[in-house]
């Protein structure tokens, strides 16, 4: 067996161990490169280290750094709330605000995980109390974060651009984010109108604050044997968009008591961030820490254990599987895989195969880790201008984030946690199942059709 054939094996093995057992990708691909590298390749440690990725390294500790103080310090509870507030009575445009603030948290930053376990039991809990449907709402969420999630200044946005950008491929970092916002926006529409939006329309916030009092009146009633209303306490009922149990009802905002200085703050510092970063083209990683420890130097208490929420998992992951693939590209796997690929004769077939492959892995492993592995071995492929470069790299990372709606997944698996008590969790278990099939099988040939085939990226 040569080492290209042995290096597949070996990653293939690495996703199914990371797959069945809790065990971290990126500590495997490690151990991966040592073994393939040294006693395959007869590599020494130091050209193995050669493929540490030490500036995507810094963005990644850099960028959720500067989230986690911003969520510390309350400035996302803030945007929460704020968004809501927007939303006044009109209870159809719910779904739209979490989707949309969902979207703003992973672009801003945050791993599309932790943006979902922050909006994801807000949504759902809209969803039980105006009578919503909850797979609407959870996927709507999913989906903002994946919307969200390919910004030049997010932990996707920022693997795939330098990814690409270090295989020479000429692909705009804004075609990928705007392909990903704008084919998770359009599945958002559709799922609003089949589950259910159109008839949310006609409904108005108050209309379920009178239901409940009706509903709290009467149970009252039957438990206190008295029919006078002196008797009932409405004490806090229907004060606002949150019922009484609801976050925002049950005490005053971090925000509020702490007054808006470090949420100001922190709001300029992102706003910096855009605008250096993107504007000047400054390294995002250098200016995200620059902006954080700034921040933290402003309000020590907001930000402490800030650096304890930094992704340490997904660092980890991430250097351990680049490290992976520069071992790869030593072995010569990169080559022989895009040979084969480009040896079927059919480049448009080879470029939808590609993306059924992230899909697939995906809906069970690493997002992260298969756009990792998948845009290295397709860059020989790209780059013999058969296909269009920036349309594949488009598809592929669609295809490989919207099957993080499968419950096997963790953005699923967090709706799914978060589900209301009142709702069965198995039907509910299954919808998501029978949704994120759907995806599966149809989204990846959406995209291709609509990003690789015309040939116009």
């Amino acid at each position: 067996m040569g080492p290209e054939v042995l290096s597949i094996v070996i990653l293939a093995a690495m996703f199914v161990v990371a797959t069945v057992l809790p065990v971290n990708m990126g500590a495997l691909a490690f151990v991966g490169a040592f073994v393939l590298g040294v006693f395959v390749l007869g590599m020494d440690t130091d050209q193995i280290l050669d493929a540490f990725p030490g500036g995507l390294f810094l963005t990644i500790v850099g960028v959720t750094y500067l989230f986690a103080i911003a969520q510390k310090n309350g400035t996302v509870d803030l945007l929460v709330q704020g968004a809501v507030k927007l939303v006044g009575s009109r209870v159809a445009l719910i779904p739209w605000i979490m989707f949309f603030v969902t979207a703003v948290i992973t672009a801003v930053g945050a791993l599309s995980p932790a943006a979902v376990a922050i909006i994801a039991p807000i949504a759902l809990s809209f969803a039980a109390k105006y009578r919503i449907n909850p797979l609407m709402m959870g996927m709507m969420v999913i989906h903002g974060a994946q919307g969200g999630g390919f910004s030049p200044i997010s932990v996707y946005g920022v693997t795939v651009n330098g990814i690409v950008a270090q295989a020479g491929l000429d692909v705009s970092p804004l075609a990928v984010f705007l392909s990903s916002l704008v084919f998770n926006t359009l599945i958002a529409a559709g799922l609003f109108l089949v589950l259910g939006g159109k008839g949310l329309f006609s409904a108005r916030a108050e209309d379920f604050v009178e239901r409940a009092a009706e509903a709290r009146l009467s149970r009252s009633k039957v438990a206190a044997g008295h029919v006078g209303d002196k008797d009932v306490d409405f004490k806090g009922f229907g004060s606002g968009m949150y019922g009484p149990r609801d976050p925002a009802g049950a005490s005053e905002p971090p925000a509020r008591r702490e007054g808006l200085g470090p949420q100001v703050v922190t709001v300029l510092g992102l706003v910096v961030l855009a605008v250096v970063a993107l504007g000047f083209g400054v390294d995002v990683g250098f200016v995200a820490i620059t902006i954080a420890v700034l921040l933290a130097l402003v309000s020590p208490k907001a930000q402490k254990g800030a650096v304890n929420k930094i992704d340490w998992s997904t660092v980890l992951l991430l250097g351990g599987m680049l490290t992976f693939v520069g071992v790869l590209q030593e072995a010569g796997t990169i080559e022989f895989v895009s040979n084969g690929v480009a040896g079927m004769g059919v480049p448009l077939l080879a470029a939808l195969l590609i993306c059924y492959i992230g899909a697939v892995v995906s809906a069970f492993a690493s997002s992260t880790a298969i756009l990792a592995a998948l845009i290295p071995l397709a860059v020989p492929f790209l780059l013999s201008g058969e296909i269009g470069a920036a349309g594949l790299i488009c598809a592929l990372a669609v295809s490989s984030t919207i099957v993080d709606v499968s419950p096997f997944s963790t953005n699923g698996a967090l709706v799914l946690a978060n589900a209301p008590e009142s709702m069965d969790r198995d039907r509910f278990y299954k919808q998501i199942l029978v949704y994120a099939t759907g995806v599966v099988v149809i989204g990846p040939l959406l995209a291709w059709a609509v990003m690789v085939a015309p040939g116009w990226l």
